[in-house]
């Protein structure tokens, strides 16, 4: 059986050029797509089924998932978790069709904050809205004391490896 190298990275939020990926952000605003948070919208019974129908259609390109996980296993957990914040939870809306998640966990007892999931629906790729939400949620580390955020790759998952390298990210310390 072959081991998996994952990709670990990190980010130094203080190193963070705001400036150089603010335009993600706000080419999002003006081409009509919201930023909010879980928290800003209502962290409901309704918008957590729907975050989890994202979530699962978002994950589904991801290499090596496999198939993703029943509601209630999902809502265990994602929610019933001490590192579970809806601050953290930043979504794309179109309208009222929720087309991206940013999903980021509380970590502070470690010294970070983890994104634990990323993902823009098929139909709304390549417009740097995947950017703009992890731009977006940078704040989050900020609400939680910590100016370290981290996160884990399949090394095939190439795309998001590159993004995040884009943003500052650099390999993480095991």
């Amino acid at each position: 059986m072959t081991t998996i190298e994952w990709v670990r990275l990190q980010l130094d939020v203080t190193d963070f050029d705001l400036a150089r990926f603010q335009p993600y952000v706000d080419k999002c605003r003006t081409s009509g797509i919201r930023l909010t948070t879980l928290s800003e919208l209502g962290d409901t019974p309704e918008h957590r089924r729907e975050l989890y129908e994202l979530n699962k259609e978002c994950s589904a390109d991801i290499p090596g998932r496999g198939a993703f996980f029943a509601y209630d296993e999902y809502h265990r957990l994602r929610f019933e978790v001490p590192a579970y914040d809806p601050r953290g939870v930043v979504l794309a809306l179109d309208g009222d069709r929720w087309i991206g998640m940013a999903a980021t966990s509380d970590r502070r007892r470690s010294g970070f904050v983890f994104n634990e999931m990323t993902g823009v629906r098929a139909h709304h790729r390549g417009r740097g809205i995947s950017v703009a939400m992890k731009t977006f949620g940078i704040g989050f580390a900020g609400i939680c004391g910590v100016s370290t955020v981290r996160t884990v790759h399949h090394p095939a998952n190439t795309r998001a490896i590159a993004m995040n390298r884009t943003l500052g990210y650099v390999d993480a310390d095991r």
